[in-house]
């Protein structure tokens, strides 16, 4: 069996070490997820709900995605990887196990809402890569890790599909995706775990801060400083959990007025887009092609395997690159942008399954690209912190969604992935007229302003 998650710093793994290190639990976690998530629309419908209220009752999950992202992640900073790790892990099988039984509205919405606030797992995995590689492999290290986790979404949608044709198969794949994130929380609470006290965790902000290579996050004065009460271990200690998270907030603030706002908004924009891409994705192929749910399971699990793919060639890419990350995310999102509109005007459904494909490639580099840049406008400090926060404009996405899902859909079922056309042109238009303040010497950092 592949060893757990680590957090030590002495004696770090070679990169594809790290990242598969910390894949094993996060691939089952998505096979669950990916078994469900495909469904939600069918389940929904089967509830009685019309279009609007299943976007309403959709942007329940990231509404509570936006309020809890930023501060789960500070917490992990703060009180370590292991234990909100295993928090986030049971609580959301709580919320899959409720999902499995709703047998109305009400009892979906309630599901959601564990959901929305613990499901972080794959963002606490991501914190402890920046904890741990130098800052050039990190866009090599989370795309490995991005490709072990999209694993998972290999299978599930084809198990999904399968289930869902039998007799209370809604219930079933859920009860299964329950089991799953127990045997993962097992599997955490199991696995070697070195240097996992308090203390050390604590001081992850620091060591962020002593990674960030001087004279390149082009800030002086008491800026370049630590800041109050990060001059020593002890002053640390003294200031308490709560203290330190307030003040990792009140950094986290003043890196998005000053340094991070481009980014934020280009994250918000493509993750609109493909959201929307997403959220009627089966029921569209159903309602344009008559393409039945075992056959789209197929495609998305088709789709993943590219996804994985992806974090494969995202070696040679960034080579040939010269670890330029924000002109890669440029011509990946004007690619996402040109796919989603081939997508939207499909006139078959073999048409509509060429565009899919290349879409679940051209989205896993953006991914990786977007997490690289908000990780370096932030200097690497406070790795949990920063993530959850991008995690938290995502949530924005996942409110915004379904509710301009549902509005498109009233007219169209190409009406969603041409509205997220529109959105991931408005994405490329903000990185050109930005253009100027990313590096051009192949760092892939953001030049401050």
């Amino acid at each position: 069996m592949l060893p757990g998650p680590t957090i030590s710093v002495s004696s770090p793994l070679p990169v594809p070490g790290r990242a598969v290190s910390h894949s094993i639990t996060f691939s089952q976690d998505l096979f669950g997820v990916s078994m469900v998530v495909p469904l939600l629309g069918l389940h929904v419908k089967s509830l009685g709900a019309s279009p609007t209220v299943a976007g309403i009752a959709g942007s329940s999950y990231g509404i509570l995605q936006l309020l809890s992202s930023t501060p789960v992640g500070c917490w992990s900073d703060v009180i370590g990887r292991r234990f909100s790790l295993l928090v986030c892990i049971l609580c959301s099988a709580l919320g899959y196990l409720i999902l499995g039984v709703s047998t109305n509205m009400f009892l979906f919405v309630l599901a959601r809402v564990s959901v929305g606030i613990f499901k972080h797992t794959l963002s606490i995995s991501r914190a402890m890569l920046s904890d741990l590689v130098p800052e050039k492999e990190r866009p090599l290290a989370i795309g490995q890790l991005n490709t072990a986790s999209s694993v998972g979404f290999i299978l599930g949608p084809v198990v999904g599909g399968y289930l869902s044709e039998l007799d209370g198969g809604f219930c079933l794949t859920c009860f299964i995706c329950f089991s799953v994130f127990i045997l993962n929380a097992g599997l955490v609470w199991l696995c070697p775990w070195s240097e996992a006290s308090i203390r050390s965790t604590r001081s992850g902000l620091r060591l962020g801060e002593s990674r960030a290579p001087s004279g390149k996050t082009g800030r002086a004065g008491p800026e370049a400083s630590p800041g109050p009460g990060l001059e020593g271990e002890e002053g640390a200690g003294a200031r308490g959990p709560w203290a330190e998270g307030a003040a990792a907030l009140q950094r986290l603030r003043s890196l998005v007025t000053s340094e991070m706002g481009d980014v934020l908004l280009v994250r918000l924009l493509m993750a609109l887009a493909v959201m929307l891409y997403h959220s009627n994705f089966v029921l569209a192929l159903e309602e344009r092609f008559g393409v039945r749910p075992k056959v789209t399971g197929h495609l998305i699990s088709s789709c993943s395997a590219l996804g994985a793919l992806a974090g494969l060639a995202l070696g040679p890419l960034l080579r040939l690159y010269r670890h330029d990350c924000p002109r890669l995310l440029l011509h990946s999102s004007a690619l996402t942008c040109l796919l989603l509109l081939l997508f939207a005007t499909a006139p078959t459904a073999g048409a509509a399954a060429v565009p899919a494909l290349l879409l679940a490639f051209s989205t896993a580099v953006g991914r990786t690209c977007i997490t690289d840049l908000q990780l370096a406008a932030g200097g690497a400090r406070a790795g949990g912190a920063l993530i959850g926060l991008g995690q938290s404009v995502t949530a924005v996405g996942r409110v915004v969604a379904p509710l301009l899902s549902g509005v498109a859909q009233e007219f169209s079922p190409c009406g969603p992935p041409s509205l997220g056309a529109a959105l991931a042109l408005a994405a490329v238009s903000v990185m050109l007229l930005h253009r100027p303040r990313y590096g051009g010497d192949g760092s892939g950092r953001l030049k401050s302003e």
